[in-house]
């Protein structure tokens, strides 16, 4: 009898435990896809229960925190950013009405405290306080201050990083929107198409990079050895590229030209036949390693990043096997549109000895007791071309500066190094102005992107797009990089 009950008792415990144990394994197993259902309301409420942590400038200054309402069972934190339109597009917003964007999204769980889920349940029994991370960021409110007010009213964008460690100090889109409007203006500010002030122009704004583009193609024409900074080319105007007739800029015609000489005064038929010579594969290579056709690697989320490169009329990217003109891709034209961040990745890439940096824009993450448990450093993504190439490139577009396109970028004691385009948009009726730097040229702290959307069809890179980058750098190096 005794014997029954045993076994009686060892199979009810052994059933419990598998019971225990399917259990605590479907909670667990399904926790992340019953969170992450759009129809649980429950996690959305818990989240408003606990502070998300705050967004930091690089100096500490607060770029996102919490307001608290209620108290008990009615206590609820929403968010507030004390500095409204500055960083709307890079620190994006978190409404539980409207969702997130961002670095509010892309370090969402950081933010909510998810990221150690140890650590949250050690709270839950102890008792203690739950609170989410803060994130650090690489952005210079006073640099960012700056290309606000140089680039504004104008529609545009402007990227700028350290090219030695990928450090994005200033990220700046506009239109801007303020972020603490969203539950009340999202609609409207969605529904405005003339001006899209959602739309991170500086990640996601396409545009024909026009001569900024004879960088990657210098840089492809020097590192393959089959040209040097002296190679004399023809810079004839209306030399025929790829079976039609090519123009310089205003019709200029030049005879024998050095490539220094080219880039400096920007000729059009120099870097058409260039490219044509190197031909489609080895032109989208050098595109690949500095970037091209591919995400940029930025902790910002992938619906809000777009690649630059040869784009159809169906929005989808051409390789070298699709029919592609590359002697006009060469020089910024057929279908090419690049992001302005992409185009300071080619400065920074140029900058820092032929060696791209990932570009990064949170520097380290802090719990809520001040610990740092989490820091992004520098990271190499590509070796683009060899240094050599690089600095021979580097002295090419200091002369730009110094007497060419460029000379609205110099600045006083300190060498820059940069490129300008201009690219004709709507039908011919105005210009997209574009100017790329770093500086200084023998210690390069900043490397930089401006692009203006859309100015009048009299006015180029130079004119428009160069003084604001000057501002910005001048701002950066003043600050320390």
């Amino acid at each position: 009898m005794n014997r029954q009950i045993a076994r009686l008792s060892v199979t009810m415990l052994t059933l419990f435990a598998v019971l225990v144990i399917f259990t605590s394994l479907n909670t667990w197993g399904r926790a992340k896809s019953l969170n992450d259902n759009t129809l649980n309301r429950r996690q959305l409420l818990e989240q408003q229960q606990i502070p998300r942590g705050l967004i930091l400038a690089s100096n500490g200054t607060r770029l996102a925190v919490n307001k608290r309402q209620g108290s008990g069972e009615t206590k609820r934190y929403f968010r507030v950013y004390p500095q409204d339109t500055l960083f709307s597009h890079a620190i994006g917003y978190e409404f539980i009405s409207h969702g997130s964007a961002g670095l509010e999204k892309s370090f969402n769980s950081q933010l909510q405290g998810q990221e150690n889920e140890f650590k949250s349940i050690v709270d839950e029994f102890s008792g203690g306080t739950k609170a989410g991370d803060d994130v650090q960021t690489t952005l210079d409110p006073v640099a960012q201050r700056v290309a606000e007010q140089a680039l504004g009213p104008r529609k545009g964008a402007v990227v700028a990083l350290d090219p030695t460690n990928g450090r994005v100090r200033v990220m700046l889109s506009y239109p801007q929107y303020n972020p603490n409007s969203i539950p009340k203006d999202f609609k409207q500010l969605n529904a405005d198409d003339a001006n899209s002030p959602l739309l991170n122009r500086a990640t996601q704004g396409r545009y024909p990079p026009g001569s900024t583009f004879k960088v990657v193609t210098a840089a492809a024409a020097l590192d393959t050895g089959q040209y040097t900074p002296n190679s004399q080319i023809s810079g004839k105007n209306n030399k025929i590229i790829s079976g039609k007739a090519l123009q310089n800029f205003g019709g200029e015609d030049f005879g024998s030209i050095s490539l220094t000489d080219a880039l400096t005064h920007s000729v059009n038929t120099v870097f058409g036949e260039i490219g044509e010579k190197l031909g489609k594969k080895t032109m989208y290579r050098y595109m690949k390693r500095f970037g091209f056709d591919q995400e940029p690697p930025l902790q910002y989320p992938p619906s809000q990043i777009v690649p630059s490169g040869v784009y159809n009329q169906n929005g989808q990217l051409l390789d070298q096997n699709d029919a592609v003109d590359i002697g006009r891709v060469a020089i910024g034209q057929e279908r090419l549109e690049v992001t302005p961040l992409q185009m300071a990745m080619v400065a920074g890439a140029v900058a820092n000895g032929g060696k791209l940096m990932k570009p990064r824009l949170v520097e380290k993450v802090i719990d809520p007791d001040g610990r740092t448990i989490k820091t992004y450093g520098p990271s190499e993504e590509a070796t683009v071309m060899s240094a050599q190439a690089a600095g021979q490139l580097g002295q090419m577009m200091t002369n730009v500066v110094e007497s060419g396109t460029g000379t609205a970028a110099a600045l006083q004691g300190i060498k820059v190094a940069g490129k300008t385009g201009t690219a004709e948009v709507a039908n011919g009726a105005a210009n997209q102005a574009w100017f790329i730097a770093f500086a200084p040229v023998d210690n390069p702290k900043v490397a930089i992107a401006v692009t203006v959307e859309r100015t009048t069809q009299s006015l180029t890179g130079g004119e428009v797009a160069a003084p604001i980058a000057k501002q910005v750098m001048q701002t950066l190096l003043r600050e320390g990089g």
